[in-house]
């Protein structure tokens, strides 16, 4: 069962895989999901360090850069052909942690170990959403 509202079943696949340094985490995880034909993905678990972040923050409309050396606390989102939908948040060495939606630029420090989900039966699609006014996920049955 599925529809534009994003409620769907499915059964599920993984990946596993490393990024190494210098690998810029969203262009890495594109290659993966268009080398592996997947269509509806989720992160399922991350850890790892980055050496530059570049994470949009709530309500601005651009890109934040932040250099240093980062713990990725946390990486979740959902995956497509079409594109991604990702946030994390990040510790700094004093343990401060900040969050954001996840841009082009995020740098591998020393290692991002990723599990990606693949939901077999369904896929992901980019639509508008007249009431969020933005391109949303949208779950329809997967097409042979």
């Amino acid at each position: 069962m599925s529809n534009s509202n994003g409620v769907g079943t499915s059964r599920a696949r993984f990946f596993a895989f490393r990024f190494l340094p210098g690998d810029d985490v969203v262009l890495s995880l594109r290659n993966v999901v268009a080398s592996a034909g997947i269509r509806a993905g989720y992160i399922a678990g991350a850890v790892g360090s980055l050496s530059t972040a570049r994470l949009r923050f709530a309500g601005e409309p651009d890109g934040t850069r932040l250099d240093g050396c980062f713990e990725v606390v946390s990486l979740i989102g959902t995956v497509d052909a079409e594109g991604e939908h990702i946030h994390a948040a990040i510790s700094d060495p004093s343990g401060r942690v900040v969050g954001g939606h996840v841009m082009e630029g995020c740098i591998v420090r020393t290692t991002l170990e990723l599990v990606l989900g693949e939901l077999e039966d369904l896929e992901f699609a980019r639509e508008y959403c007249p009431v969020s006014t933005y391109q949303e996920l949208a779950v329809h049955p997967r097409r042979k």
